[in-house]
């Protein structure tokens, strides 16, 4: 009877790994200090740059330090309303921040990232709260011809929200772009101006240079070097000359690589100019130049007042129904205005009556005065309602004493 032969199961080995083109990797070695000086830092976002930080600062500062006012249209013009919703959100309008504070967020994020998404919380049909989103939580789905907003774990379309949004991108015009890509250059630039200079500043050139004979077998070694140094420079006491062999060396002294002479303190001035310029933001602010009165008025006027009308405009769409009101910043509050300007144009209002003088006395910071309420009229400063009463009005009727002034 024959034996049946079992074949031994063989194990076979593991497939090789193949190495793909997407699992190369290059990499290059260098000193701590050489990789510093070539590749700056690393990445680092735009957050994180001082410059673009003080350009982000004043927009968000002086935004947030203006009043907002609840404005209503009338047939005579447009009035001040003051009810609980505007002291909402002039005063708390979140629960954990004051109103200058939640602006300041509000305008710093949109600036930084572009977008900044705001949740309404409504309680009985009255808004009780505004709560700022993390831009780390926020994330935009296109939705057909509109979009949603994903806010953690919550779907909001775009009219259950605030959305902030500076330089809409043209592929998608809810979604703003910020100054991410135009600032991307300069940033870089600037930082690796900022490396080279922190470089040069931690590991100073040395201010003499030794030439010594390449001749000498002590200048082949690193411990014969140190030998020669130990021999002629290092064992004279201090302030004590040196004695070296004319033959084997010369000592000479020589300017160290600076700032200047890599030209980056120019380099520096540049960039920073540039990032002001991108941002809209007057050089002077960030450091450059001296003050300008006028380019800072005109800095209000346009730039810092293009940022918070988008802000009053998306809280006057979403947390206003009644089409007569709208939300607006006071924008006067921050004009370059020095007392005696301010006097100089309440006196004119309040002659023309076009104010009176309890307002003006607002104006200079005053307190009101109850006997200042009434309208004045130009020459002899007499209540309104008392112009008819001069006498050259009256067929030029004069009184006995101006007979006797006449008379004498």
């Amino acid at each position: 009877m024959g034996k049946k032969s079992r074949r031994r199961a063989s194990s076979r080995d593991a497939p090789a790994k193949r190495q793909t083109r997407e699992t190369v990797s290059a990499a290059f070695l260098c000193s701590p200090e050489a990789w510093k000086v070539l590749c700056s830092d690393g990445y680092r976002p735009l957050t994180e740059c001082p410059e673009v930080q003080m350009c982000v600062s004043v927009y968000a500062e002086l935004i947030a330090s203006m009043t907002l006012h609840l404005m209503r249209n009338t047939g005579s013009g447009d009035v001040r309303v003051k009810n609980e919703l505007s002291r909402k959100l002039d005063i708390n309008p979140s629960r954990d921040m004051t109103h200058q504070t939640f602006t300041f967020l509000i305008v710093w994020t949109m600036l930084m990232t572009g977008n900044q998404v705001t949740v309404p919380v409504y309680r009985g049909g009255m808004l009780e709260d505004l709560r700022p989103m993390p831009p780390e939580q926020v994330s935009f789905l296109p939705d057909g011809q509109s979009y949603r907003i994903r806010c953690g774990a919550q779907v909001f379309a775009p009219d259950e929200v605030l959305h902030f949004a500076l330089r809409p991108d043209p592929a998608r015009p809810y979604m703003g772009q910020g100054f991410t890509a135009a600032l991307s250059d300069v940033v870089r630039s600037l930082r690796q101006t900022n490396a080279t200079r922190t470089a040069l500043m931690q590991s100073p050139k040395p201010s003499i240079i030794v030439r010594v004979d390449g001749l000498t077998d002590e200048l082949q070694t690193a411990e014969g070097r140190r030998k020669l140094a130990a021999r002629y420079l290092d064992e004279t006491e201090d302030g004590k000359p040196w004695f070296v062999p004319a033959e084997a060396m010369s000592v000479s002294t020589v300017r160290p690589l600076t700032i200047n002479d890599l030209a980056i303190r120019d380099g520096l001035e540049i960039d920073k100019r540039s990032i002001a310029a991108i941002i809209g933001v007057p050089p002077f602010l960030v450091g450059i130049g001296s003050f300008n009165r006028d380019e800072f008025n005109w800095f209000l006027s346009t730039r810092v007042r293009a940022i918070a009308r988008i802000v009053e405009q998306e809280l006057t769409k979403k947390t206003l129904l009644s089409p007569e009101l709208y939300w607006r910043f006071n924008s006067r509050s921050l004009l370059s205005y020095d007392l005696p300007a301010l006097i100089s144009a309440g006196a004119q209002m309040v002659d023309r009556m076009a104010m009176r003088r309890n307002e003006w006395r607002d104006w200079a910071g005053l307190p009101p005065d109850p006997e200042m309420d009434e309208l004045l009229a130009l020459e002899n400063y007499i209540p309104a309602d008392r112009l008819g009463d001069q006498k050259k009005l009256k067929g030029g009727e004069t009184d006995g004493e101006d007979e006797a002034n006449a008379n004498a």
